[in-house]
This record gives C-alpha cells, sequence and structure tokens, in this order.
C-alpha cells in the first residue's frame, strides 16, 4: 500500500511525498466509557491508513482519497468545513493546528488504507492521526504526542461532528505492538499490557454492516450518558 500511495502521489502531483501510516484499532473492554471518562483497553491493529504528503508553494491544499476517487481542495487563508465527508477529518486538524497558531504552508495530500471503512475500527481516527503526524513532521513543528491526539479529537468534534472519546485517536497514535493499552481516559495515564496468547488467537471478522457515527445515535447516546451523571 506505501508504492501505491507514493505512485498514485506522483501521478497526480508530479512529486514525490513522504508516507505515512496509521493503525486502526480494536476495543476489548469498555464500550461507550471513553466519553464517560472510565476505563478502556484498546489494542491497535496491522490495518492501516496511509497517507503521501508534500510542500506546496502556496495557502493551497489539495487533498486526494483513493478509496472514493475524489479531490477537494480548499485554502488555509479561509478554511471551512467541506462538503466532502472525508475530507472533515483533514481540515478539521488543519482548523486545529490553525487555532493553536502552529505555522503551515499549502501541501498535497493522498490518502487510502486496508482499514475496513464504516467496520467500527475507527479509520477516521486514523486519517486524523495520520494527518496531524504528516503535517508535525514536513513543518516541523514539533508537538508532543499527546497533544496531536488531543486536537485530533477536537478535530472530529469541530468538523465531522461526532462527540467522540479519545480512545481511538490514542490507540491509534500509540499504539505498540503485541500489546493491548489500559487507559483511564480521564487522567490520560496508560500502561501497555501484553497480549501473548500461544494457544489462541483473536480474530476480526468483518460483517460488512456498515455504520457512520455522524448520522448515527452516537451524539444522542453521549448526551444521555452525561445527563444520567448530573442526576
Amino acid at each position: 500500500m506505501k508504492g501505491t500511495i507514493f505512485a498514485c502521489f506522483k501521478k497526480i502531483f508530479s512529486a514525490e511525498p513522504i508516507v505515512v501510516r496509521s493503525p486502526g484499532r480494536i476495543n476489548l473492554i469498555g464500550e461507550h466509557t471513553d466519553y464517560n471518562d472510565g476505563f478502556v483497553l484498546p489494542a491497535s491493529v496491522d490495518k492501516y491508513i496511509y497517507a503521501g504528503i508534500n510542500k506546496r508553494a502556496d495557502q493551497e491544499i489539495h487533498l486526494y482519497s483513493m478509496q472514493f476517487n475524489e479531490e477537494c481542495k480548499a485554502s488555509l487563508n479561509a478554511l471551512s468545513i467541506p462538503k466532502q465527508h472525508w475530507a472533515k477529518y483533514i481540515l478539521g486538524v488543519v482548523a486545529q493546528l490553525q487555532k493553536n497558531s502552529f505555522p503551515l504552508a499549502g501541501f498535497n495530500f493522498v490518502f487510502g488504507g486496508d482499514i475496513p471503512m464504516g467496520a467500527g475500527m475507527s479509520s477516521s481516527a486514523a486519517l486524523e492521526i495520520a494527518t496531524i503526524f504528516a503535517l508535525n513532521e514536513i513543518f516541523s513543528l514539533s508537538i508532543p504526542k499527546m497533544q496531536m491526539v488531543k486536537m485530533a479529537q477536537l478535530a472530529e468534534h469541530e468538523y465531522a461532528g461526532v462527540k467522540c472519546g479519545i480512545m481511538d485517536q490514542f490507540a491509534s497514535m500509540f499504539g505498540k505492538e503485541n500489546n493491548a493499552m489500559q487507559l483511564d481516559c480521564r487522567s490520560l495515564h496508560f500502561e501497555y499490557v501484553p497480549i501473548e496468547m500461544k494457544a489462541i488467537k483473536i480474530v476480526l471478522l468483518n460483517t460488512h454492516v456498515k455504520h457512520q457515527l455522524a448520522s448515527s445515535e452516537y451524539n444522542v447516546r453521549r448526551q444521555q450518558c452525561e445527563e444520567a451523571v448530573n442526576i
């Protein structure tokens, strides 16, 4: 997939990118507890979002999604929420960087991957983390990983309209091979939990049932949980 991203980028933009990748995740314990500041036990997986990126000489942002075969163009001088759903996650990250006064210039961006979309493996969070990690690299922003995770979460809140917890972005950024993470979503303290199961394996089955948090009852469920806690 890295080679595919590289070739696609070079074909569209006639330039060579740097390529980053960000994993999807599963959650072993703790459903709907991350946005209630509870404990979760996620683990990153061997499915990724790959992104190719390079700088532009202007303030334009040119995006291309291999999955959707769509492009999106925007400007740093007049950033707004795009019509394309997939572009909201990328430009939402850019908006957070602008809010925090990080110096940016225009860039070209191509992404694709092998995380099943809409399958509950957090392809959107992986795209956000790939985006902010790539921008941090090419513009030498020196943003700590924890801050990148928090900004990626806010990008989803404000541009995609999903009031998600922090688990998905956290697992994508801090995932470690053969380990799960015990994460306290209130303090953000976490510990790696080795997964060494020689006799058994974790098997993921793709039911091909699609879901989209932005158009689901997810935000309603979060509001209901917050109201229950306040009783």
